[in-house]
Order: structure tokens, then C-alpha cells, then sequence
């Protein structure tokens, strides 16, 4: 039993070390400098695949799911996109205003101010759904996807363009609004 166990954890070695070995010289004889925007880069099989980073890239498919952006001037702060990302990547605080702030591209009425809008792609699993839900489709995915950094946080992108002084302002001419709106409740 414990020969035959021996002979197998052998086998496996050898077919593992054979199968790179050939990967090894197959990569020697077909090492050439390929161009990746070569229409048959993907055709060929054989040999070293490796894209040299800096001087190219892949080519980015038309759909695909990289950065997210946000086009604040377009956001209703609706709370959508937070509440759809399964990860909770997305925070977002919102001011009321007493009156309408302006509209959108779309038409969109704004009633909100974003207070704050920060979505931290270091935890982002890039499925698309704050995309999806959002009635503006002011939040949209780009094709960048070369964002590295050694401290997390500066994966996290603020969004919102309201300094803490404008915040406690808006927050001050709402509690005032609804303070007049409750004394002419009481006359």
C-alpha cells in the first residue's frame, strides 16, 4: 500500500516536471515580439504570452467593468447605487434643500446636495449593478483599470465637491426651513 502510494506521488512528480519542462522549450523556439494589436496576437498558442506592461496594454473589450466614475453634476443623490452595491463600497450623504437645486442632463429634478459620495474600489467586486439602478446613469464603469497603490486608502474616490463649510450651511437653511414650516403649522 504504502509502495503504491510512493510509485503514484512519483508519477505525478515526473508528469508535472515533463509538462514544464515542455512548456519551457516550447516558450524558447516561439519567443518573438509580437505586436498586440496584431489581428492574430490571440491566434497563436504556443510560446510566452506575456504583454510587456508599460509599453503595451491588452486591448479593454467595449463592455467591460474597470474604474467607476461618477458625474456629480448629474447625480440626484437617490442612494440607489449604495444600496444595490452588494459590498457596500458606495457611501453617500445627503443634504435636503428647501427648493430645487437644478436638474440634470437628463431633465432630473436635484433636491438633494451631496454632502459626500466616496466609493472605495479597493473593496469593488466590479459587478455593474450601482451602474444599472442608477436613474441618471450618472455613475458609469470606464476603461481604466491601472489604479495600483501600497495604501488602500487612496483606492477611495470622493466624488462630492461640497466643502464642510457649504455642508453645515445647506444643513443650517434646511433645519431653518423646517423650523418656519412648523411655526406656520402652529398659527
Amino acid at each position: 500500500m504504502v509502495i503504491k502510494t510512493t510509485i503514484q506521488g512519483f508519477t505525478t512528480a515526473v508528469k508535472g516536471l515533463l509538462l514544464t519542462v515542455r512548456h519551457l522549450f516550447r516558450a524558447r523556439k516561439a519567443r518573438t515580439s509580437l505586436d498586440i494589436r496584431d489581428t492574430h496576437y490571440f491566434d497563436k498558442q504556443q510560446g510566452v504570452t506575456t504583454v510587456q506592461f508599460p509599453k503595451q496594454s491588452m486591448p479593454i473589450p467595449e463592455v467591460a467593468r474597470y474604474q467607476l466614475d461618477v458625474e456629480i453634476e448629474d447625480c440626484i443623490v437617490c442612494d440607489l447605487c449604495a444600496k444595490a452595491c452588494p459590498v457596500d463600497c458606495i457611501a453617500i450623504e445627503a443634504v435636503k434643500s428647501p427648493e430645487a437645486i437644478g436638474k440634470t442632463s437628463d431633465g432630473s429634478v436635484k433636491r438633494l446636495y451631496a454632502a459626500q459620495f466616496d466609493i472605495d474600489m479597493a473593496k469593488c467586486m466590479y459587478c455593474g449593478l450601482c451602474t444599472v439602478v442608477c436613474p441618471t446613469e450618472c455613475i458609469t464603469m470606464t476603461d481604466q483599470y491601472d489604479r495600483s497603490s501600497t495604501k488602500l486608502t487612496d483606492l477611495i474616490y470622493g466624488f462630492a465637491e461640497m466643502s464642510d463649510q457649504e455642508i453645515a450651511q445647506r444643513k443650517e437653511e434646511w433645519t431653518k426651513f423646517q423650523a418656519d414650516k412648523e411655526a406656520a403649522k402652529k398659527k
